[in-house]
């Protein structure tokens, strides 16, 4: 687990420092009400991870305050603190913490308590990302890649595919804002997206692929909503399209040296 300096806590110290652009953003423009939010998931997270330290002897990880981020940003709002403590709770829990904590975790643990937030009240009303906080989403990429705690094919697969969809015509500009923060946040995620070279670039552009899908076919759904559900879709086929571009890799290698 560990090599020198690089170790996951190295890794999510790094990842929390790519995001600063766009969370200073977001604050300036949401306000205070905003700020609160986001202490209060950390507070939950904070607790959740004391409980596991004492049970299992599992070290807290300073990605939670990637995780806080990216549910207070994008999570229903006016939701209530109980709602919210069982949505941050279930996201915590199932999406990471049973897995041995973060860097062992199959999905994103944000984006399960997400959905739990999005299908469990469906009363409540989505977000709407600002321009100037889409905007932000680049930096935070940028700095993520150059940091390289963020897969560069993953969000250039994902940026190519979309490119390619308005290109075509296709109506996405609604869609883009939260589409874009959601790449950040969830979809580029180094340790629940694809880990083959290949499998990044697939990954994606599967990604962008379902948010035209539902941008197109999913009547009454509000962008952050679509962003969210295509980028869980996307993490779940990571593991498959990592299996196909191994698969490939290996038919080419027996083509070319005649044996496996």
């Amino acid at each position: 687990m560990r090599r020198g300096l690089w170790d996951r806590e190295t890794v999510a110290i790094l990842l929390v420092a790519a995001y600063l652009p766009l969370a200073l953003i977001w604050i300036w423009f949401e306000g205070g009400d905003a700020a609160l939010s986001l202490l209060l998931i950390l507070l939950i997270l904070a607790i959740w991870q004391l409980v596991f330290l004492l049970l299992r002897a599992q070290a807290p990880s300073l990605s939670a305050v990637a995780t806080a981020l990216a549910i207070a940003m994008l999570a229903p709002r006016e939701l209530g603190p109980l709602p919210l403590i069982l949505g941050v709770s279930f996201g915590a829990v199932m999406g990471e913490l049973v897995f041995g904590g973060w860097g062992r975790n199959v999905v994103n643990p944000s984006s399960v308590a997400l959905a739990f937030l999005g299908f469990g009240f469906p009363g409540f009303d989505w977000p709407e990302i600002l321009l100037p906080v889409a905007w932000a989403a680049i930096p935070a990429a940028l700095i993520g890649i150059t940091l390289g705690v963020m897969p560069g094919p993953v969000i250039l697969g994902a940026a190519l595919a979309g490119a390619g969809g308005l290109a075509l015509g296709l109506d996405l500009g609604e869609v883009l804002p939260a589409a874009s923060v959601v790449l950040v946040l969830l979809v580029g995620d180094p340790v629940t997206s694809a880990a083959t070279a290949l499998g990044r670039w697939l990954n994606g552009v599967v990604y962008a692929l379902l948010v035209t899908l539902f941008a197109t076919g999913w009547s009454g759904a509000a962008p952050v909503q679509i962003a969210v559900s295509a980028a869980l879709l996307a993490s779940l086929a990571a593991p498959l399209l990592d299996e196909a571009a191994i698969a490939l890799w290996r038919a080419q290698r027996r083509r070319r040296h005649g044996r496996p």
